[in-house]
C-alpha cells in the first residue's frame, strides 16, 4: 500500500528547508568566522533563527562578533543588529 507523502510539518527538515541563517560581522561590517558549534547554523524558519541567536548572542560576542544579519537564502531580512547593549 502506498501512502501519500507526509505534510512538511510531520517530516524531518531537509537541507533545502533550512533557508534561514545569520551572517556574523565585526564592527566594520566584515564577515567574522566563528568556531563550531556556531558556524554554519541554518534554520527552518525566522522564529527558530531568532530564538537561537537570542540564546547564543553572548557567546558570539565573546568570539569577536559585533553584529549579526539575518538572511533567508540569499535575501537579507534585516540587520546588521548589534550584539552589544
Amino acid at each position: 500500500m502506498n501512502l501519500p507523502e507526509q505534510p512538511a510539518t510531520f517530516r524531518p527538515a531537509e537541507e533545502g528547508d533550512l533557508a534561514w541563517w545569520w551572517r556574523c560581522e565585526d564592527a566594520a561590517g566584515a564577515e567574522v568566522d566563528v568556531p563550531e558549534p556556531y558556524a554554519g547554523q541554518r534554520f527552518a524558519n525566522q522564529g527558530d533563527a531568532e530564538s537561537w541567536v537570542g540564546e547564543v548572542f553572548a557567546e558570539l560576542a565573546a568570539e569577536g562578533v559585533d553584529a549579526v544579519t539575518l538572511f533567508e537564502d540569499q535575501r537579507r531580512v534585516y540587520g546588521p543588529m548589534s550584539l552589544h547593549p
